[in-house]
């Protein structure tokens, strides 16, 4: 089977297996306790900096999604992408990890990618982007047997229909399903471009109470296209396509209500004048 090479391993997150267990069994430690829901949790938003900034948060929502339940497909939903982006899609093969290679769910991926226009990615034809593997090794780790269905979903209201029949698909194929929204918050700083409230802990606490907050309701609340649409206007999303999609498709798996389980910004971990916010949302019936 071709596979995809982990690109990000050894530097964005560990390289080997047993440092990556290892790992995550600490980021679950340090991991706030999952919520009580008295459901399954059908899908969740990530934040995919390197592991030292934002792991700990990524881990836990896969953990938490993990609890009780098997998976038989994971529909993960990434990539920095613009509203005029193409759609990206793989439809075979497998994507490498320290802790083994996840293989694609290539039936659901080719009946998706039949139905929609993608470039399509190959093991040995694609663009690094780190918004998707940095989940994988999670993903492996919690769900050991599950295929994954990778989507890179451009911020447009065509990507929410995407992934809401991703989600179809996969429930007309008899797949215990989750699906994952990969994104980032706010990006601020000179390094960004980005300094609407100057520096320092003015700044800071604008991010978190303002701009961030008011793209976390709108996740939490499940409103897919005003994520996107407040992404586009605050700048306080890097991935809201793949963030609405989740959402969309999390409401086909039967999701109704979002509960937001940790959020900091990258200058909780490391003080900078740049830094960026995370934020983890489970989904739930």
């Amino acid at each position: 089977m071709a596979t995809r090479r982990a690109d990000f391993a050894g530097a964005w997150y560990p390289g080997t297996a047993s440092d990556c267990k290892r790992t995550i069994e600490g980021l679950s430690e340090q991991g706030v306790q999952c919520p009580e829901l008295g459901t399954p949790v059908l899908g969740g938003i990530v934040p995919h900096a390197g592991w030292y900034y934002s792991g700990r948060i990524a881990c836990n929502v896969i953990r938490c999604a993990a609890q009780g339940r098997s998976v038989d497909t994971c529909i993960i939903i990434g990539r920095h992408l613009h509203t005029g982006s193409p759609n990206y899609i793989m439809t075979e093969g497998a994507w490498d990890t320290p802790l083994g290679p996840l293989e694609i769910d290539g039936e659901a991926g080719g009946r998706l990618a039949s139905e929609f226009p993608f470039q399509v990615e190959t093991a040995a034809s694609y663009d690094q982007d780190n918004t998707i593997e940095l989940q994988l090794p999670f993903v492996k780790y919690f769900f050991p047997e599950a295929r994954i269905l990778p989507l890179g979903l451009p911020p447009k209201d065509s990507s929410l229909r995407i992934g809401g029949r991703a989600a179809q698909i996969c429930k007309e194929l008899g797949r215990e399903t989750v699906v994952l929204g990969s994104t980032d918050l706010t990006h601020y700083g000179y390094n960004y471009r980005f300094v609407p409230e100057g520096v320092g802990e003015a700044a800071v606490s604008w991010v978190k109470q303002v701009n961030d907050r008011r793209v976390v309701d709108l996740m939490v609340a499940m409103d897919a296209a005003g994520v996107i649409r407040e992404a586009i206007r605050s700048s306080n999303a890097c991935c809201a396509g793949a963030a609405g999609a989740a959402i969309a498709a999390a409401e086909e798996l039967g999701a109704s209500r979002g509960v937001e389980l940790d959020y900091f910004t990258s200058y909780d971990v490391r003080p900078d004048d740049s830094f960026v916010g995370y934020v983890g949302v489970l989904f739930a019936p």
